[in-house]
């Protein structure tokens, strides 16, 4: 058999590790006409592959039993993607897979990996001559089936020689396919996980809404299903809201009494990727609050048992969990509140998404990635989590000014900010004054107030960081480092 008959019997790329991620991106890959090799550690699961690709419409996908078959049926040069765990388990696919791999091919990891085991790796692969990309995914099961976002960053070698397949798998929106060649070393995995970030952000944010809807506004799960569904046809439409607007219409079929949301333990679990987000910010000293709200909110969440024996020693106490106070006894205008939290959570997410940018500028500056933060916003416009439509207006406030200090300064937005303050100030005051927790909102709220002062009461921090421990300070009004004997004047003046 010749070169190029053998050439037509091998397949464009290969995925190893089928768990529902990694099945429904291979079976995306060859929907989309490229012929395909998969291959699992646990055998059954290629088999359950297989069986889907043919019911799905006879996808040309080949599954294979073992590394060598798997790697030598893919043609050359190789690209390989593994959705595996992250950790650990990258290292051995990797290792297993590159003892048959040659120089010139590349391994794509799809996982979400902390960026510097994506570094380290590319080093590693760079020493047997192997390409390597680590690449955000982001849309969950359906995103990966039917088009994600991604995030390809490392080798920009390796990124042309899947551009193509990456191109068409992905998300389509009207200016172009959601993914971009990210930049170098770990910059596709450090991207996602500050997706990751701002998707917990806008998580908790959208459910502080849910609270004040339902226990300052007494709304019913059927109202806020379509007040959640109107959101979604304003500049709120995202999936988010969208998939909000479904929750509160799900009836509980086990017991078919009221909606599921109810019966639902209110016990948020993590991966780590907001973590790591919070992590960073404290690295780069790059203020993330409403990121790192939602992060504290998720750890509060897990504090069930202590929250519920809380709850009862405050009741005690004469504390309800909802304090009704003097000064809001009247009957909430529902319409005025409904109105008002869209304009907070808008106001509130713009904070959000601007802590995110600011994270991925200034790793972007101490690494030299050179990273395009209105393609970043581009790419996230559809198959991702955090898709929504106001990140094209993301997009354009980059497009006026790629080093726009702070996204809430675009003109555009400050005057949205401005609009819509007095909502959001009336919205964490009802829900301060009735004992709602609304740290995302609130976090949001103190953000604006303080990058927006001139002049913050910092100044008394320096004095007394001088007083105890002679670090100065510096004048408004001469240059220089100063440092005064404050306890010695203070005790002059005192005579």
């Amino acid at each position: 058999m010749d070169g190029a008959a053998t050439a037509q019997t091998l397949s464009r790329i290969g995925l190893s590790g089928l768990a529902v991620m990694g099945q429904n991106l291979a079976l995306n890959i060859a929907e989309k006409g490229f012929p395909i090799s998969v291959y699992n550690r646990t055998t059954t699961k290629v088999d359950e592959t297989l069986d889907r690709a043919q019911r799905e419409g006879q996808l040309p996908l080949i599954g294979q039993y073992n590394p060598r078959d798997f790697v030598l049926s893919i043609q050359r040069p190789r690209s390989v993607i593994i959705l595996v765990k992250a950790g650990a388990p990258v290292d051995q696919t990797i290792a297993a897979l590159s003892e048959h791999m040659e120089p010139g091919d590349t391994i794509i990891d799809g996982g979400n990996e902390w960026y510097e085991n994506t570094e380290r790796r590319i080093t590693e692969a760079n020493s047997k001559g192997l390409l390597y990309l680590g690449m955000g995914v982001s849309g969950g099961e359906d995103g990966a089936r039917y088009g994600p976002s991604m995030m390809p960053g490392g080798s920009h070698e390796a990124y042309t020689n899947v551009k193509d397949i990456l191109e068409k798998v992905a998300a389509q929106v009207e200016d172009g396919p959601c993914v971009t060649y990210i930049g170098e070393g770990g910059s596709g995995n450090f991207v996602k996980m500050v997706h990751n970030g701002i998707e917990y952000g806008d998580m908790q944010l959208i459910s502080e809404a849910y609270d004040v809807l339902k226990n300052a506004g007494g709304l019913s799960n059927a109202e806020l299903a379509d007040i959640f569904a109107e959101w979604n046809r304003g500049e709120l439409e995202s999936f988010l809201v969208e998939i909000t607007a479904d929750i509160f219409k799900v009836k509980d079929e086990k017991t078919g009494n009221g909606e599921l949301v109810d019966k639902i333990l209110d016990k948020t679990g993590m991966k780590g990727t907001g973590k790591w987000t919070v992590q960073q910010a404290a690295e780069l000293s790059i203020a993330a609050p409403t990121i790192a709200a939602s992060l504290d909110s998720r750890y509060m969440s897990g504090l069930k048992v202590e929250r519920e024996e809380a709850s009862e020693i405050f009741k005690k106490e004469g504390l309800n969990e909802e304090i009704s106070s003097d000064i809001n006894s009247s009957v909430v205008d529902k319409k005025r509140l409904i109105d008002d939290v869209r304009q907070a959570l808008y106001a509130s997410k713009i904070c959000s998404y601007a802590q995110g940018m600011n994270l991925l500028k200034a790793k972007s500056n101490e690494k030299g990635w050179n990273l395009n933060l209105g393609e970043m916003a581009r790419i996230w416009k559809g198959g991702c989590i955090i898709r929504a439509v106001f990140l094209d207006r993301i997009k354009k406030a980059y497009q006026r000014n790629p080093n726009l200090a702070n996204l809430m300064v675009d003109p555009e937005f400050a005057r949205e900010m401005v609009q819509r303050q007095a909502a959001w100030r009336r919205v964490v005051g009802l829900a301060v004054q009735k004992g709602i927790s609304v740290p995302g909102m609130s976090a949001s709220l103190q953000y604006f107030d303080t990058y927006r002062r001139s002049r913050l009461p910092a100044n008394l921090v320096q004095a007394q960081r001088d007083y105890f421990g002679a670090h100065t300070y510096e004048r408004i009004d001469m240059e220089g480092a100063h440092h005064t004997e404050w306890s010695k004047l203070a005790r002059n003046a005192r005579v």
